[in-house]
């Protein structure tokens, strides 16, 4: 994809870096990126992916904005209450960068919709609240061979792990909370979150996506990073597949 003058500065921090340059911006520019979710998570990795020029970004969320989101949920404002999360968030994009495309879906996407949506993606994030979404996003990514870059954040802890079909041996989403296992799910309206943590899981995946993009780095692919933000502590847990996992088995 090519650069003009006053895409060259606009990126040009980027193009400093010796590992992007403008290859690596390109690439960016080139790709697009389907966030599922425009709460607490997807604010900042829409946010930051925008800002960061990925060229078509597809936003998908069924919810409305709540008062009670705006403590965290930073791309959106006290005006956009009532409003429809991803269109909200769209135009807080477009505000920082209106020379990418965005796809605001107001709906939670499933069956077919969200396996469309996954196989034109390069990359997928999953910004999602619940182990439904995220069990049927996985499955989604999976079936299409697409990398899928997941989060999530209750009270002070957050997790954040990249799941890479395309990678010999990389697990799952199901390999690591199998959908039989009736854990419990917490809800931030029960348990609560503190209102940075959600900027840190959600930097954080943006910061994957994009070495995803330009293959800089070394992705969390079959690894999972768990922080704790009340002691400031980072734990990295290795991730296997599991061989007899129904979503992901090459059997």
């Amino acid at each position: 994809m090519e650069l003009n003058d006053d895409l060259l500065l606009r990126y040009s921090r980027h193009i400093l870096l010796p590992e992007l340059g403008v290859t690596g911006q390109a690439r960016i520019s080139a790709a697009s990126v389907l966030v599922v979710g425009a709460g607490g998570l997807g604010c900042p990795v829409a946010l930051y992916l925008g800002a960061a020029g990925v060229g078509r970004l597809v936003l998908a969320d069924g919810d409305r904005v709540d008062l009670s989101n705006l403590q965290r949920q930073i791309g959106h404002g006290t005006a956009a209450i009532g409003e429809n999360k991803a269109a909200s968030l769209a135009r807080s994009v477009r505000a920082i960068n209106p020379t990418i495309e965005i796809d605001a879906r107001g709906e939670a996407l499933a069956a077919a919709a969200l396996d469309e949506a996954v196989a034109q993606a390069d990359v997928v994030v999953d910004a999602s609240d619940n182990f439904a979404t995220r069990h049927a996003v996985n499955a989604a990514c999976v079936r299409s061979g697409k990398p899928l870059v997941s989060g999530a954040a209750i009270g002070f802890s957050g997790q954040l792990a990249v799941f890479d079909p395309t990678r010999a041996g990389s697990p799952c989403y199901h390999c690591l909370f199998p959908d039989e296992a009736g854990e419990p799910e917490l809800r931030c309206a029960e348990a609560g979150v503190f209102s940075p943590l959600v900027g840190v899981i959600g930097a954080m995946q943006a910061s994957e996506v994009l070495k995803l993009l330009t293959e800089v780095g070394e992705p969390l692919v079959g690894r999972l990073l768990l922080w704790d933000g009340l002691r400031s502590d980072a734990r990295v847990m290795k991730l296997r597949r599991d061989p007899l996992c129904p979503v992901c088995c090459p059997c």
